[in-house]
């Protein structure tokens, strides 16, 4: 008979910590990939706004209509300012997210190598086993045959 391995309930913890530290990593990637987006689209539209003020410009415009613009472009360099900061820290929430899931994936490797060395004995040891029995049997009906009688 078999034995169970002594540490399979560390290794279905470990599944469960490794398989939870891929879906946050996950998460965190999605939320990089969204804070970059965001950021691109800022960029873009400060710079299609810079675009309609220089053209505004060269049509003339009053003083009031160009402190709107450059008060505008100010709120939007701002907004520009706020989201390459939470770039940054998504991008820092993301590398730590990736090291979590290397550290707990590293541990899941580790205990499923020692599962994987545990199941290889138990085959090797249930395989002497059957050799042993078999070896019995066959001593036992070699015993137990008929000898032939020398006349």
């Amino acid at each position: 008979m078999s034995q169970a391995f002594s540490l399979q309930p560390l290794l279905e913890l470990m599944q469960t910590r490794t398989d939870e530290a891929s879906r946050k990593l996950g998460q965190l990637i999605a939320n990089e990939q969204n804070a970059k987006s965001r950021l691109q689209m800022l960029e873009d539209y400060r710079a299609e706004y810079a675009d309609k003020l220089r053209e505004s410009i060269t049509q003339g415009m009053t003083r009031q209509t160009l402190a709107n613009y450059q008060e505008f472009l100010g709120r939007i360099d701002e907004a520009i300012t706020q989201q390459t900061a939470a770039v940054r820290q998504s991008e820092a929430n993301t590398s730590h997210g990736q090291q979590h899931w290397k550290e707990q994936n590293t541990r899941l490797k580790a205990i499923d190598t020692l599962s994987i060395r545990h199941d290889a004995k138990e085959r090797l040891r249930e395989g002497k086993m059957e050799q042993k029995l078999q070896d019995e049997y066959s001593a036992r009906k070699f015993a137990t045959a008929p000898k032939p009688e020398n006349d």
